[in-house]
């Protein structure tokens, strides 16, 4: 007699980017009860590859073209180092979706922690234009990866302020800061490491969660 297969659970993702890759956490809601299926980090970048860690950094490195503007050569390291991140993202999220697989549990909809830089619109020019710019261009263009793997899975994503993440959540679950701080501090229990960058994917994750 085959044994009853157990129900796939829905979970939501919260992903905190930053250099090199992101911060991802899986919340589940389990007749209510909610938990975290898991805390990862997927990488953007491959080790000892600098182009696809810091490509803004590189071109930023290059000398300048006619009038200040990015030479070719920086314009085909950052497409270079881009096409690598994206690659890696989407294979990253694929190897996550089949973990999540294996615990029982589906990605069900995923928050992306987003802030004002998202004015910037050309990371490369933005880059040349000041020394510490590419540390922020670094950071979107891995926002942007992740853009280009949701896509590529077909995920439901929505993308949250981290600035306004704690009030908007208050507002959204109806409870006190404090009592959501309590939470995401009992569900990572046990996690490590559980810093702030995992906190916040975790109440990115829950939320998305709870407004399916």
């Amino acid at each position: 007699m085959s044994a009853l297969r157990k129900p796939v659970v829905p979970v939501g993702l919260g992903f905190r980017a930053g250099r090199g890759g992101s911060i991802v956490v899986a919340v589940a809601n389990d007749g209510h009860v909610l938990r975290m299926v898991l805390s990862a980090f997927l990488a953007t970048a491959e080790e000892g590859d600098r182009l696809s860690l810091e490509p803004y950094h590189v071109a930023a490195e290059m000398a300048r073209g006619v009038q200040g503007k990015a030479p070719k050569e920086a314009v085909s390291a950052v497409t270079e180092g881009r096409k690598r991140q994206d690659r890696l993202a989407a294979k990253g999220l694929a190897d996550l979706a089949r973990r999540l697989e294996e615990a029982h549990c589906k990605p069900a909809r995923a928050a992306l922690l987003v802030n004002r830089a998202g004015w910037i619109t050309d990371l490369l020019e933005y880059s040349l234009f000041a020394p510490e710019h590419p540390a922020v261009a670094e950071g979107l263009a891995v926002r942007d990866a992740f853009r280009h793997a949701f896509a590529r899975c077909g995920l439901d994503v929505v993308e949250m302020d981290e600035k306004s993440l704690a009030d908007s959540a208050s507002k959204a679950l109806g409870l006190s800061a404090a009592r959501i701080d309590e939470r995401v501090k009992t569900l990572g229990a046990g996690a490590k490491p559980w810093r702030k960058e995992h906190k916040l994917a975790c109440l990115a994750a829950w939320l998305a969660l709870s407004a399916r």
